[in-house]
């Protein structure tokens, strides 16, 4: 059935199309398919032109209804788009000193034609967005110099870049220290180190470690981002900081382009060796020092370079043709180097085999050494110090304290008595006076070593002690009261086997000819003379009593004292200023009462305080005197800080208590504020030189430098750096105090010969130079000049060949210790000085501690430069991924969850 109607459907469709061809001919359905097409076209016309039409007769219907009005942004962007480009007036001052703008406007340009134009103008010939980035480059240096001129340096220069400076060479040092306990089992000791380092960082910064920074180039990238990122923030108006693009472009031409590479070639060791020779060019290379760097040395690519080398030119002085006078000084030269091969490959084969020898051990049982006389040890203040030290692990101190002590008594009492005699010449009379003094100061020393209270005594015939007892009891005391005691301890000293004898079979002797540099030369080198160095006059320098120290004032437990400060003031003294503070005194007695007002000054209390806690050492832990200040301390709000402190401070001395448990206090307070000009208590002699036997005291070994050094010592800056400097660099602070005292002491004596009293006001016009628009734009055109040389940016510098930059850390060595004057190494000692040369220099060999020290004073820096934005917060935040901080964090946890367990 259904087949049936599929072939009639068929049969007619056929039949139909059959005769449409028939009567219309072939092309008709072309003509039909055309028709068709036309219809569609022609109804989509109609319909658009009758939808277009009804669409703006409904928009203007629209233009009075409630519907809000259209936008005009569109047509606005199109009328600016329409204009022509009006140039912009770019203001070229910066800084308000043209010596720095027209450098920095230079600056500027290479920056943007040298990391933004030359892609930029591939993309679009538009200057608007280039003018921009220019705009915001200048309002952030602008902004950054207003901060500069409103920011006080002196701090800075003078105290932070010390301090930091000393705190990563104290770190290195205790580096080298742990790593030197662990023996010779590092693979690598370069890598080991710089872990090491950073792992004596965070114990002592506690709260921030900056290894990643250091050694991860793609966290340094990162910490340069985010630290100009916050720096834009702070610089740039808030609608450019929040034009993303452009942020982004200032963002890495000052990451990328400029701090990234500064600091590449400022952490990079060759450069700094590089630097340290041009700075001593004028010093010439002594052949000695030369061999004694080669002899030490631990680096063997040092060693292959300096062997290369001199092989090179012992081929070049060999093929030269030469006759008469000249083969003598040839043949000279080619011994030389021969000798200088054999040293290295000596050295390298001991280096390579493990076999290091430590000369001092070496010595030490080798057994034939020179002999130093205990009297040259005693003058001499390298020897002392090494004889001192092994005096108090034998409990013979006292002994040679008594000695020293009697030293500087003896200089003490002639300088008296000739002051004495002088005045009696001009007519003026203190006789009695004097020799109280001098009678005092020499029951001091009874009383210290000799008397039965004495601990420890010295030891020594009681028959003698008596009848220095008989003449301090009934005569007066002369210079030369001590000598037979003395007499008689020195030959204890020199014939007794506990000390002299058995002091030159022990190490510390073996070390002492080290440090006078006599473990190659038996002959000791002292003066001609045969006196040693000696300070002010006494081989000791100082004296454990000062004689001025002593009043005869009377003491009354029924008089009541009370005090305090009722005003400041600013004086002006022949052009130097200080301040003055007003004590108004009350003291009241049984029978009278009375108030005065009395005068004093801030070096009057400094100096009233030294007096007591030398005299009274139990007060030295209870009383704290407001700490000085060098700048700024004419600000009356500094002022009334200090007279809030000094009145605590009186109040505190003047407790009853404190009274009662120190009676002879009273004394001294009572000649403090009594109503008359204040005379300094100590003598000249002994204000200058400061007590011989120095308290001693625990020097944390994960602390900060950046603590006070001394009392004394703060408000002096060159000294204070000086006396820094030497304790990190020669590690004073680890060795006898009595030398760290006597270099002291030198160096104040040092100073005020060579600057007088004026030396902080000098360092405060120096600092103040070094920051003047002439100094600042002389830096700028030195980066200038060095990133973009004759205007073209700089390629980077290859790396220098292996064996030129150990042939280069060899002469920085020699350079370094041919520089160090005799008269260190007579002071501290020539194997001291050596060590510590050598380590400063070794510091500066590893990138990653480079980078760590530039990154310590970048942060100073903008710490300075921004003292209200807490960057010391910033800072610890992007330095809290470090890996080292969160393994120190995992072990005080785990050292603090014990403890808590229990409680």
């Amino acid at each position: 059935m259904l087949a049936e109607t599929s072939l009639s459907i068929w049969g007619w469709g056929s039949l139909g199309l059959v005769l449409f061809l028939v009567t219309f001919g072939p092309f008709a359905i072309f003509y039909f398919a055309f028709y068709i097409l036309c219809f569609v076209a022609g109804g989509f016309v109609v319909t658009l032109l009758f939808g277009k039409s009804n669409s703006e007769k409904y928009l203007e219907q629209c233009e009075h209804s409630f519907l809000p009005c259209t936008s005009v942004g569109i047509p606005k962007c199109m009328e600016e788009m329409k204009r022509e480009a009006r140039p912009i007036k770019i203001d070229r001052r910066l800084t308000g000193a043209n010596i720095i703008d027209e450098p920095l406007q230079q600056v500027i340009q290479f920056s943007l034609r040298d990391y933004v134009q030359y892609w930029y103008y591939t993309l679009s010939d538009d200057e608007s967005f280039l003018l921009e980035i220019r705009q915001a480059l200048q309002y952030a240096l602008v902004q950054f110099s207003a901060r500069s001129k409103e920011t006080d340096w002196q701090p800075y220069f003078t105290t932070r870049l010390v301090d930091d400076f000393g705190t990563h060479l104290r770190v290195f040092r205790k580096a080298q220290q742990r790593i030197a306990e662990k023996g010779d089992q590092m693979k690598d000791q370069a890598e080991e180190l710089v872990d090491t380092f950073f792992e004596v960082e965070v114990e002592m910064e506690k709260e921030v470690c900056r290894d990643l920074v250091c050694t991860s180039p793609k966290d340094e990238e990162g910490f340069l981002r985010d630290l100009c990122e916050v720096l834009l923030y702070i610089l740039l108006p808030p609608g450019d900081f929040q034009n993303k693009i452009m942020r982004y472009f200032v963002r890495e031409i000052l990451s990328r382009g400029i701090l990234l590479p500064l600091i590449n070639q400022l952490s990079d060791p060759d450069y700094i060796n590089q630097y340290v020779i041009w700075m001593i060019r004028d010093s010439n290379c002594n052949y000695e020092a030369f061999m004694n760097i080669i002899k030490l040395s631990d680096n063997v690519g040092e060693l292959e370079a300096v062997k290369d080398k001199a092989s090179e030119e012992l081929q070049y002085l060999r093929s030269l043709d030469t006759a008469g006078d000249d083969i003598n000084t040839i043949k000279n030269q080619i011994n030389s180097l021969l000798y200088v091969i054999k040293v290295c490959d000596s050295r390298i084969q001991r280096l390579q085999s493990g076999k290091e020898i430590d000369t001092v051990k070496l010595a030490a049982n080798f057994g034939k050494l020179c002999t130093v006389p205990l009297d040259h040890i005693l003058v001499d203040n390298v020897a002392l110090q090494f004889f001192m030290d092994y005096m108090q692990q034998t409990g013979g101190q006292a002994h040679l304290f008594f000695w020293m002590t009697v030293e500087g008594y003896r200089v003490t009492a002639q300088q008296q008595l000739e002051v004495l005699q002088s005045r009696q010449k001009d007519g003026k009379h203190q006789t009695n006076q004097t020799k109280g003094l001098l009678r005092a100061a020499a029951f001091g020393v009874y009383e210290q070593y000799l008397s039965e209270k004495a601990s420890p005594r010295v030891n020594i015939d009681d028959n003698l002690v008596a009848k220095l007892a008989e003449t301090l009891n009934h005569e007066d005391p002369t210079p030369e009261i001590f000598d037979d005691i003395q007499r008689k301890v020195y030959e204890l000293m020199l014939r007794d086997e506990r000390f002299y004898p058995s002091f030159k079979q022990n190490v510390l002797y073996v070390r002492m000819l080290a440090e006078l540099d006599m473990l190659k030369d038996p002959s000791f080198r002292g003066s001609d003379d045969g006196e040693g160095e000696s300070f002010n006059g006494s081989p000791t320098g100082s004296i454990n009593l000062s004689l001025d120290d002593l009043s005869n004032v009377p003491s009354d437990e029924t008089v009541q004292l009370h005090a305090y400060i009722s005003d400041t003031g600013v004086c002006n003294d022949h052009g130097k200023t200080y301040a003055l503070y007003a004590i108004t005194v009350h003291r009241r007695s049984p029978n009278s009462e009375e108030t005065w007002k009395t005068y004093r000054r801030y070096s009057d209390f400094h100096d009233f305080h030294m007096r007591i806690t030398e005299q009274f050492e139990n007060l030295a832990n209870i009383l704290k005197l407001p700490g000085k200040k060098t700048f700024n301390n004419m600000d009356r709000e500094f002022l009334e800080k200090r007279k809030k402190d000094l009145n605590a401070y009186l109040q505190l001395l003047l407790n009853p208590e404190m009274m009662k448990a120190s009676p002879a206090l009273a004394h001294y307070v009572y000649d403090f504020l009594e109503n008359k000009a204040y005379s300094k208590g100590k003598g000249d002699f002994a204000r200058k030189v400061p007590p011989l036997i120095q308290k001693t005291y625990s020097d944390p070994d994960h602390c900060r430098v950046a603590a006070p050094i001394d009392d004394n010592v703060d408000d002096n800056i060159p000294l204070r750096v000086m006396l820094l400097l030497m304790d990190e660099v020669f590690d004073l602070k680890e060795r006898n105090q009595w030398l760290r005292r006597n270099i002291k002491n030198l160096l104040q004596q040092l100073i005020r010969a060579t600057y007088g009293d004026t030396i902080n006001r000098k360092i405060v016009d120096h600092v103040d130079w070094m920051t003047s628009p002439e100094q600042v734009a002389d830096a700028v055109k030195r980066f200038r000049d060095a990133f973009w040389p004759n205007g073209i940016l700089a390629e980077t510098v290859p790396r220098r060949d292996k064996a030129i930059r150990m042939r280069t850390r060899v002469a920085g060595k020699t350079k370094l210790l041919e520089v160090m004057p005799d008269e260190l190494k007579h002071i501290i000692g020539a194997e001291t000085t050596r060590k510590g040369i050598l380590r400063v220099f070794e510091m500066f060999q590893h990138t990653q501690l480079n980078k760590r020290m530039v990154y310590v004073f970048l942060e100073r820096f903008l710490e300075t430069l921004f003292p209200q934005n807490k960057f010391h917060e910033l800072f610890n935040k992007l330095h809290s991924r470090s890996k080292q901080m969160q393994r120190y964090k995992q072990r005080l946890h785990s050292t603090q969850a014990p403890s808590l367990q229990k409680r």
